[in-house]
């Protein structure tokens, strides 16, 4: 493995004070309210020359069918037409969509087309998972990559056999989203009990009244929250004011560290135990040298090459550091800086820490 000879530590400790609260609007969102996918099969035309080959037996039915249905018959065994393609084409319909507006959607071959850049999609119904057609997609395609050149030539950059059709369908039925009424549940997007029951006190001391609560944490992902009586003809602007709300979210203390490119980030909870750490470095380096043995002028001999071996060990003083009681990340990074330690050397340092049972936070490597 090749280590990067520099390292980026990130510490997340706020500049000034305390961290900011958090939006409730970033930390939970509303039961029932939520996208739905929507996929359809269609094809692309248009294409110089790379669509579907004669193997690919569907996207010549599929081209059939449609011209049947414009009144032109034709066998689907008598044509071969390469600058067509069959597609999926999928998209994600926003929740309350209403019928009229424009949303994205991607495209990809799934027949043996080589590039859809430049094709067109034909008009392709959007199907929900209940069946039913929610939207229907049509347009140009854009594509992220391009094949140039021929044969053993060629080169292609990303994948031109996928892209996107921004705003290429439109709705053309109302999306099966549920209307939040009396009783209203919070999903926390990332489950958590304290940060669950943070939120159920700043609701209940925003909307509460004596005796009355109307928010109750579940469990660690769901907070029911009863809709006041002053907003039960007005749910949207008492989600409004919810989505509004500050907490401090809780979060687990946790060390990402990517190997690739000598990045650790950590977290300003991280506390380590009292720890003293002892690393050095030991280098063998080894070389050879080829060395050329010419024989005498008009003798019988032959040239000899003959390897030198030299072999070098180097090993550095051990550099130490010790962390007292309660030590923090800040501390952390700021001895390991100041012993020069590079990517490696950290790297190892905090996987034998999370060994020894003295970094109370989480390790994930990725």
């Amino acid at each position: 493995m090749t280590w990067p000879s520099s390292i980026c530590l990130l510490a997340l400790v706020p500049l000034w004070g305390e961290a900011p609260g958090t939006r409730l609007k970033d930390l939970v969102s509303i039961e029932g309210v939520r996208d739905n996918q929507l996929v359809g099969y269609g094809m692309v035309v248009g294409l110089n020359g790379t669509g579907d080959k004669t193997q690919t037996v569907f996207s010549a039915q599929s081209l059939t069918n449609l011209l049947a249905r414009m009144g032109v018959q034709v066998n689907p065994t008598a044509i071969l037409v390469k600058n067509t393609a069959a597609v999926l084409v999928t998209a994600d319909l926003p929740p309350f969509a209403q019928p009229g507006i424009r949303i994205d959607i991607s495209v990809a071959a799934i027949g043996d087309s080589t590039n859809l850049r430049g094709g067109v999609l034909i008009l392709t119904p959007l199907k929900g998972p209940d069946g039913q057609v929610y939207a229907a997609g049509q347009g140009s395609v854009v594509t992220g990559g391009f094949v140039a050149g021929r044969g053993g030539t060629s080169q292609t950059v990303n994948h031109p056999t996928a892209g996107r059709i921004p705003n290429g369908a439109i709705v053309e039925k109302l999306a099966p989203s549920v209307e939040p009424e009396g009783r209203i549940k919070l999903q926390l997007r990332q489950a958590d009990y304290t940060t669950a029951a943070r939120i159920s006190i700043a609701i209940n001391k925003k909307f509460g009244t004596v005796g009355l609560e109307p928010a109750r944490a579940e469990n660690s992902a769901l907070i029911s929250v009863e809709t006041p009586t002053i907003y039960k003809t007005n749910v949207v602007e008492f989600l409004g004011e919810i989505e509004n709300l500050t907490v401090e979210a809780d979060r687990p203390a946790r060390i990402v560290i990517n190997e690739r490119t000598g990045t650790i980030v950590m977290g300003k909870d991280v506390r380590i135990a009292p720890v003293a750490i002892l690393h050095g470095t030991l280098t063998v380096e080894i070389q050879t040298t080829l060395t050329t043995s010419q024989p005498e002028p008009l003798s019988s001999g032959q040239t000899t090459i003959t390897p030198q071996t030299t072999v070098t060990a180097k090993e550095e003083k051990a550099r130490n550091i010790l962390l007292k009681q309660g030590a923090s990340v800040e501390e952390l990074v700021r001895a390991l800086t100041a012993i020069g330690s590079t990517a490696r050397d950290i790297i190892a340092i905090l996987q034998n820490l999370k060994a020894a049972g003295a970094l109370e936070a989480e390790l994930e490597v990725i």
